[in-house]
This record gives C-alpha cells, sequence and structure tokens, in this order.
C-alpha cells in the first residue's frame, strides 16, 4: 500500500507530459521486459492445470485491462474526492464476494472495522481540498464503480490461483497481457516529441516498482490472507497517497484529517487477522 500510494503522484506526473493510455502502456511493457529477463527461471515453476486458462485470462482481463480503462475515464467525469469515496467501498465488496464465492466469513470485529476505515476514507475525502472539476459526476461515479468491480473479481481470482502458481508469476502474466491490450490504445494515442529524464524516471518507477513491486506483493500476500483481509489494507491507499502529497507536493493536512487517518488505520487493524496461538506453517505456493 505505500507503493501503491506513492504511484498515485508518479502518475500524475506522467499524465501531465504524456497521454494517459501510452503511459499505461509504457508501464507494462516496462515490467513486461524486467520480467521476461527472469522468465527462464519463471517458466520452471509454471505447471498448468487444466481448465485454469479461464481464472488465468479473467485475471488479466480485469486488471490491469478493465481496471485501468475504467479508472483512466473516471477522472475525466468525476472529482478525485468523490472517486475516493468510491474506492473506498472495495473492501466491504471483496469481502461480501469473498463470502458468496471463496466462502470466507469474518468476525463482526473485522465488519466494524471495514466499516469503520471506510468512514475515515470518506472524512478524509471530504474535507480535503479538491479543485478536481466533475463535469459529468454520475457517469465518472459509476466508471470508478466499474473500476472497483474489476478491483473485486481480480483479487477473488488471484486469491483462487496462488494455491496452484506462484504469486510472481501471476504478476509477470499480468505484464505480458497488461502489454498486448493497451498496445492498440498506445498506437493511436498522440505521442510526445521528446521524453525528459525525470519522465523516464518515473515510467520507469511505474514499470518497475510498482507494476513489479506493489503488485507482486499483493499477489503473495494473497497466498497467506483472505481476500477480505488483504483488500482491507486498500483504505490505506488515501492515507499514503496524502502522506505523500504533503512531502512531495506541498499540499496541507487540515485537523479533520489527521482524525479521519487515525479512523482508517484503527479500521484496518481490526480487519486483520488475530495471530493464533499455536504457530501454523503458511501453505506452500504449488507448482
Amino acid at each position: 500500500m505505500v507503493l501503491w500510494g506513492s504511484s498515485f503522484i508518479a502518475l500524475k506526473v506522467a499524465v501531465t507530459e504524456m497521454n494517459p493510455m501510452v503511459v499505461v502502456f509504457i508501464r507494462m511493457a516496462i515490467g513486461a521486459m524486467a520480467f521476461a529477463v527472469v522468465w527462464p527461471w519463471l517458466r520452471q515453476q509454471f505447471r498448468y492445470q487444466s481448465g485454469d486458462w479461464k481464472y488465468l485470462l479473467g485475471m488479466a482481463l480485469f486488471e490491469p485491462c478493465l481496471y485501468f480503462i475504467f479508472e483512466a475515464q473516471a477522472l475525466k467525469y468525476t472529482s478525485a474526492g468523490q472517486a475516493g469515496m468510491v474506492t473506498a467501498m472495495l473492501p466491504l465488496m471483496v469481502a461480501i464476494a469473498a463470502f458468496f464465492f471463496l466462502k470466507e466469513s469474518n468476525s463482526k470485529r473485522q465488519w466494524f472495522g471495514f466499516m469503520l476505515a471506510v468512514v475515515g476514507v470518506v472524512i478524509m475525502t471530504l474535507t480535503g481540498e479538491d479543485s478536481t472539476q466533475a463535469p459529468n459526476a454520475i457517469l465518472g461515479n459509476v466508471l470508478e464503480f466499474l473500476a472497483m468491480c474489476s478491483a473485486v473479481g481480480y483479487t477473488l481470482l488471484v486469491k483462487h490461483l496462488v494455491s496452484r502458481y506462484p504469486a510472481f508469476l501471476l504478476t509477470a502474466l499480468q505484464s505480458f497481457v497488461g502489454t498486448a491490450f493497451f498496445l492498440p490504445f498506445a498506437l493511436f494515442a498522440d505521442w510526445p516529441e521528446s521524453i525528459s529524464l525525470e519522465l523516464m524516471s518515473v515510467l520507469i518507477y511505474l514499470g518497475l516498482v510498482i507494476s513489479l513491486g506493489a503488485y507482486g506483493l499483493y499477489n503473495f500476500s494473497l497466498t497467506h490472507l483472505k481476500a477480505s483481509t488483504a483488500a482491507g489494507y486498500t483504505n490505506l491507499l488515501p492515507v499514503f497517497s496524502l502522506a505523500f502529497s504533503v512531502v512531495l507536493l506541498d499540499e496541507h493536512i487540515v485537523l479533520a484529517q489527521w482524525g479521519a487517518i487515525v479512523l482508517v488505520f484503527a479500521g484496518v487493524a481490526l480487519t486483520g487477522e488475530r495471530p493464533r496461538k499455536t504457530a501454523e506453517v503458511p501453505p506452500a505456493v504449488t507448482g
């Protein structure tokens, strides 16, 4: 979540100089090239199981493909503040979906934590200074909700697949599919005449640290955590994003936001898994 929080700042810098679809394509391509270097090692751990193609393809289509399309379009029509409130619903959506599809159960303490974190995110969003215009907020919020639905599908499929395949192998497949998917969008988009050293550094950061690191760590966490528990940590995204904005963009945090940040951390703490009294060996990643 710390890495993903920093990605909002990096993405904000990148899209001011380059078409968003080009940024996403280059980001995916850099990640794919990095994974191509270590693919001979990753391929040795790939033991395909019959029928899994639909889960693997669905995972990559949900995220990064559909997620990034909906997210990029949503921010054209709604404000960042309203989009943030829709994003805060992700942990609850994952918890409900995991209950029906993965038979996961959560305690009353965890459900209360989900709600507390959502309240904190909403307060933090409403009390922040938002200069982004919302020409069609309803359309934008619907698109943001569809992005969250894609994130829910992605989380459930990764949770299903990490019992069969290594987490970083799944992350590599995401990069390969994402690169192929966004290539046509990039080809028909406007490219800048030149790319500054700062922009190139940001793109490399997004492609290596975020596409490999953030996604790889999140996928790995799903090897040992319930889907709802892992998704609960996404409520920390606006907190870390705000912290990076203060440090790097000289933004300010008002008193109400400090209180909201405390609520978010308290909520996330409640959604976490309590350690068992007897030590358990985490399940190994097969393949």
